[in-house]
């Protein structure tokens, strides 16, 4: 199946031409975030999504009863489905929703409990249920476009947007519909989430350089910096897309989802469960790693994690090596919404010959397998297929192949 439509919102820009030039230059987008120097957290930076005409996707009354994710998820599918045409519509049966997310309705949660300890259970806004159901991205984005088919919600940590469109694919080629809207997206940039991070270890430190603080795979990292984002893709069956002339930017060839089963946060340090994975979606796709024009690593700027990750990539190429790059450096970690901008991107680049640079890598790990990480500036490579990867708390592994058109 083919891919013909791209819609994002997110701290590297609101369109993909956007994102494209942000990554593309590999400059980091973290900053301080008023909302948590004023609540005093132990780090107080982070990517938000860049600020959107929200006036253009929602009527005020929508304003008022949708949460941040939900605005993010459905103006980026918006605009994805716009990309798509404007005969991408078909059977309202046929066509289906997958949103990936690993914390949606977090935020509103955290908003709204506020109640509870103010004794004012009375004053629970209405529209209180729909704002925390995890799945209200989804079912606003079907309600939207009128999609009657699979409107399904993944969650599997910061996996979930690429098993979505990795589900979504699936579904397209078993036939049981013709298109679908795939993405991610997550929003939870609060004084608790990042204060739940924190005390787990997990985030980077540099409160005195935010832009620096952000290392995938560089030796002098430290965790990684939490960002928000959502971006979806429109799927859809070749022969339909080619039937109705529809510009195509690429195709979802190959995917492959499993866990490691080895820690709740922490990765299996061999990295062997996650090159299993890897080496499934190329299984998949047909192909063989040497086919492989570059990687969009998951690399979160975390020790444990960079590492497990390097020595699944060496298990799947050897000594091929090809290009790596991790697009983290300049969005933060961008939970559920990760994979499906790195996706994205990399379909771009793909068709583009381009592999982006790796924002804020100096040096790898010296303990780590050596990898050849993209660094310094864009490198020029024959147009070929993209294998991107992601990993998630909980074990959770997805690996998505991506073939420029």
């Amino acid at each position: 199946m083919v891919v013909t439509g791209f819609g994002v919102k997110s701290p590297a820009g609101g369109t993909p031409a956007e994102v494209l030039a942000t990554v593309l230059a590999g400059k980091s987008q973290a900053v301080h975030v008023p909302e948590l120097l004023e609540a005093g957290t132990a780090v107080s930076f982070g990517c938000p999504a860049q600020p959107f005409d929200a006036g253009r996707y929602f009527t005020r009354p929508e304003l008022r009863r949708l949460d941040r994710v939900t605005r993010l998820g459905v103006a980026a599918a918006d605009d994805a489905v716009a990309d798509a045409g404007p005969d991408f519509a078909g059977p309202p049966e046929r066509h289906g929703v997958y949103v990936g997310t690993a914390a949606a309705g977090l935020a509103a949660i955290v908003a709204l409990g506020g109640h509870e300890h103010a004794r004012t259970l009375d004053r629970v806004p209405v529209p209180a249920v729909p704002m925390i159901m995890p799945n209200a991205t989804a079912a606003h984005i079907s309600l939207r476009h009128r999609h009657e088919g699979p409107c399904m919600t993944y969650s599997t940590a910061c996996a979930s947007g690429a098993t979505a469109i990795g589900e979504a694919a699936l579904a397209i080629r078993a036939g049981r519909i013709d298109a679908a809207v795939a993405g991610g997206a997550d929003a939870v940039l609060t004084p608790f989430t990042m204060a739940a991070f924190a005390r787990i270890g997990t985030l980077a430190r540099r409160d005195d350089a935010p832009h620096a603080a952000s290392r995938p795979f560089d030796a002098d990292r430290d965790g990684f910096v939490v960002g928000e984002a959502a971006a979806f893709l429109t799927l859809e069956r070749a022969d339909r897309a080619a039937a109705r002339g529809a510009r195509v930017h690429g195709e979802v060839t190959g995917y492959a989802a499993g866990t490691d089963a080895a820690h709740i946060v922490l990765p299996r340090a061999d990295g062997a469960a996650a090159a299993r994975c890897m080496a499934a979606a190329l299984r998949d796709a047909g192909l063989a790693p040497g086919d492989v024009g570059h990687v969009s690593a998951h690399a979160t700027g975390t020790v444990a994690g960079d590492r497990a990750e390097a020595l699944a990539l060496a298990g799947v190429f050897g000594a091929a090596r090809p290009p790596v790059t991790a697009v983290k450096g300049v969005t933060g970690h961008i939970l559920g919404a990760g994979g499906a901008l790195e996706a994205m991107v990399a379909l771009m680049c793909a068709a583009e010959g381009l592999v982006p640079p790796t924002a804020n890598f100096g040096a790898q790990d010296a303990a780590a397998a050596p990898l050849d990480v993209v660094a310094g500036a864009a490198r020029r490579i024959p147009a070929a297929p993209v294998l991107s990867s992601s990993f998630g708390f909980g074990g959770h592994d997805a690996a998505l192949v991506l073939t420029p058109p």
